[in-house]
C-alpha cells in the first residue's frame, strides 16, 4: 500500500471523489492502495493518487462522479430592500448574527481589512485554511477533519499577525482577486461609519475561511478548460466544507456555508457528490448552505432538444469563435432515452453517427482541419442513473459546426447539451438556437439547498444574466431572488480602504448567507427556535419572500419571490 508521503496538492497526484460506507473503511482503503485518504463526510472521501498511475484519464476506467468537476466564480441600499437592516432596529429582534459562523469558501480574505477585525483590531476571523500555502508540517485536525494539505492559520495566528507591523510576513495569506473578500464583506462586514457608512448583513457573526487552490492542470486538460480561468475542484470544495463543519463544531457554534462557486457540469438534477454531502447535513440543527444559481442565462450555453417520433436525428447548430482552443460539453437524458452523435464540420465534412459502444472512448479527426473530438457515452451514469454523453473538443475549426443528434431508444425524444460555465469558454462560442431555463448551476438544483437568484434592489428588475430554472427533473429552483446588481463591498483589489461594487450571483449569495445568519443568530443565540436546520431556514424565508402581482409563483426567474429577512419574522410572530 502507498503511504501518504507527497502533499495531495502536488499537480502530480490526482484526486478522485469515492463513495463509501463507514462500516467498509478499511477496504476503501484497501481498494485504493493508498492511505491518502481523506474522509471529508460520512459518505463521501477523496482519494489521492498518483497521477502517472491513472494517465490517460478515462470514464472507462473511472466513473463520471469519481473525476472532481470544475467550479467556477459566481461573480447597502441592498439591506434595506432585503428586509435585514429593519431586523437590526427592532429591539425584540437585534439580531444581527451574534453567536453564529459563516464559512466562506472562496478566494480567500484580506484579514487585514477592518471589516474583518473587531472594535480592538482583532481578527474576527477563527480560522483560515489557505489551500495554496504549503507548510513543512501537515496542519493539524480540526475536530476530526484532517487537512493534508495548505496552511491552517488559527485567529490566536491571525491577531499575532495584526499587531505586528508586517501582518503579511507571520501569516502569507491573501486574496489576489478580490473575489472571497468581497463576499466576506457583504455577508458579515463590520458596521463602520467612516469614510462612508457600510455593514454587512450579518455584522456580529464570526468568519471562518478556506481559500480554494487553482485546479490541477490534467484536470483542466481533461475537461478543456483555459490554463489562466478561475476552476477549482469539487474535491476541494468538499474538504473545505468538512474543515469548517468541524471549526463550527470546536466553536460550538451554528454554521452557515456562503457558497460563491459553481459549474454547469452535471445532469443539473442537484446528484453531484459535493451536492450529496450538503444536502445529507440539511436536516442537522444549525447548519445551512447557501449558493446561487449563477450567471449563465444569455450566454447561449444550454440547448434543449425535443425530437418527433418520425424524425431522424436533429441537428443542434453551435457556433465556434475563431480564438478557440477547445472545449467539453455534455449531453444528458432521461432514464429511458439512449442518444448517438454524428457532426458536420463548418467546412462541410460529414461524420456518420458514431456508434455505442460500452466501455470505449472514441477519439475521431477531421481531414480538412485539425479538429479531434472525443466521445465518451455513459449508458447509466453512477449517480443520477441518467444517459451521458461526454464530448470534448480540441483545436475545433471555427464557424458553425451541426451535432446531430440520434434517437437510439425513443421515448419521450427529449434531451439536454449543456457547454462549461462562462468563464471557461470563449464569449462567442454558444448554440444558435439556445434555450434559457434550466441553467442553474451546481450545487444549487440540489433540492434541500438555499439556492437564490440574482435581482437589481434599485429597480425592481432581474439580473439580466441571472441562471433561470427549474432543475432538469422539475425540482423548484430557484428558491428565491436576492439583491446581486451594483452592490457596496470591500474595494478589490484587496488592501484598498475605499468600498467598491459588484454584481453577480456570488454577491446574492453573500447577501442571503448574512440573512440566515441573522435568523439563527434569533433563534439559537437569543434562544428562540433551537432546532432551525437548512430545510426550515428555507421554508420561513420562502413565506417571508415578497411577490408581486404581476407573476405567477414558483417561477423559473424569481422562485418564490424575493428575499424579505423582515417580513419572515412578522410571519413567524403571527
Amino acid at each position: 500500500m502507498i503511504p501518504c508521503n507527497v502533499s495531495p496538492a502536488s499537480e502530480e497526484i490526482a484526486d478522485f471523489i469515492v463513495r463509501y460506507s463507514p462500516r467498509a473503511v478499511d477496504s476503501l482503503y484497501e481498494l485504493a492502495q493508498t492511505r491518502c485518504v481523506n474522509l471529508v463526510s460520512q459518505e463521501y472521501a477523496i482519494v489521492h493518487a498518483p497521477l502517472s498511475g491513472v494517465l490517460p484519464l478515462s470514464f472507462t476506467q473511472h466513473t463520471y462522479s469519481a473525476i472532481p468537476k470544475l467550479y467556477g466564480l459566481q461573480d447597502t441600499t441592498a439591506l434595506e430592500a432585503t428586509g435585514i437592516l429593519p431586523v437590526f432596529s427592532q429591539p425584540n429582534l437585534m439580531s444581527t448574527g451574534q453567536g453564529i459562523l459563516i464559512g466562506m469558501i472562496d478566494t480567500g480574505i484580506d484579514y487585514t481589512n477592518p471589516l474583518f477585525q473587531n472594535p480592538d483590531g482583532t481578527s474576527r476571523i477563527l480560522r483560515l485554511w489557505d489551500q495554496t500555502i504549503e507548510s513543512e508540517n501537515t496542519p493539524e485536525a480540526v475536530a476530526g477533519f484532517q487537512p493534508f494539505y495548505g496552511t491552517v492559520y488559527s485567529q490566536e495566528d491571525l491577531n499575532r499577525a495584526l499587531a505586528s507591523e508586517q501582518p503579511l510576513e507571520l501569516v502569507p495569506s491573501t486574496d489576489t482577486s478580490g473575489h472571497g473578500t468581497f463576499l466576506a464583506g457583504v455577508a458579515a462586514g463590520r458596521q463602520i461609519q467612516s469614510p462612508t457608512t457600510f455593514s454587512g448583513a450579518a455584522p456580529d457573526a464570526a468568519l471562518a475561511v478556506v481559500r480554494l487552490k487553482p485546479a490541477k492542470q490534467y484536470l483542466r486538460e481533461f475537461f478543456a478548460v483555459p490554463p489562466d480561468a478561475d476552476a477549482y475542484q469539487e474535491n476541494d470544495i468538499m474538504a473545505a466544507a468538512a474543515f469548517l463543519l468541524g471549526v463550527a463544531g470546536q466553536y460550538q457554534m451554528p454554521l452557515v456555508l456562503c457558497l460563491g462557486v459553481g459549474t454547469s457540469q452535471g445532469s443539473h438534477s442537484g446528484i453531484s457528490p459535493l451536492a450529496m454531502q450538503l444536502q445529507a447535513l440539511s436536516g442537522t440543527r444549525g447548519f445551512a448552505c447557501v449558493t446561487g444559481a449563477g450567471n449563465e442565462t444569455g450566454f447561449r450555453h444550454h440547448y434543449f432538444g425535443n425530437l418527433s417520433p418520425d424524425q431522424e436525428y436533429e441537428d443542434v447548430e453551435l457556433r465556434v469563435a475563431d480564438s478557440t482552443s477547445g472545449f467539453s460539453m455534455e449531453l444528458w437524458a432521461d432514464v429511458s432515452e439512449l442518444y448517438t452523435v454524428g457532426f458536420v464540420s463548418p467546412s462541410g465534412e460529414v461524420i456518420e453517427r458514431i456508434p455505442m459502444t460500452v466501455g470505449q472512448e472514441t477519439t475521431i479527426s477531421f481531414q480538412l482541419d485539425a479538429t479531434r473530438i472525443l466521445i465518451s457515452y455513459q449508458i447509466t451514469e453512477s449517480s443520477s442513473g441518467r444517459f451521458l454523453a461526454f464530448l470534448r473538443f480540441t483545436g475545433p475549426a471555427p464557424g458553425i459546426w451541426h451535432i446531430r443528434v440520434y434517437p437510439t431508444l425513443f421515448v419521450a425524444g427529449q434531451f439536454h447539451i449543456w457547454l462549461p460555465m462562462q468563464g471557461f469558454l470563449t464569449e462567442d462560442t454558444g448554440f444558435l438556437r439556445p434555450d434559457p431555463d434550466i441553467t442553474i448551476t451546481d450545487p444549487g438544483n440540489a433540492p434541500l439547498l438555499l439556492t437564490v437568484s440574482t435581482y437589481n434592489h434599485v429597480t425592481g428588475s432581474l439580473y439580466i444574466h441571472s441562471s433561470r430554472g427549474f432543475t432538469a427533473t422539475g425540482q423548484i429552483k430557484p428558491d428565491f431572488a436576492a439583491p446581486g446588481v451594483e452592490v457596496q463591498g470591500p474595494g478589490i483589489p484587496p488592501g484598498t480602504s475605499r468600498l467598491s461594487r459588484q454584481t453577480g450571483s456570488s454577491v446574492a449569495t453573500a447577501i442571503t448567507a448574512g440573512a440566515v445568519a441573522c435568523l439563527f443568530s434569533w433563534g439559537f443565540t437569543q434562544g428562540n427556535d433551537t432546532t432551525l436546520t437548512s430545510i426550515s431556514v428555507k421554508s420561513i424565508l420562502i413565506r417571508g419572500a415578497e411577490r408581486k402581482e404581476a407573476f405567477r409563483y414558483p417561477n423559473r426567474q424569481w422562485g418564490y419571490g424575493t428575499l424579505n429577512l423582515y417580513q419572515a419574522f412578522l410571519l413567524m410572530r403571527e
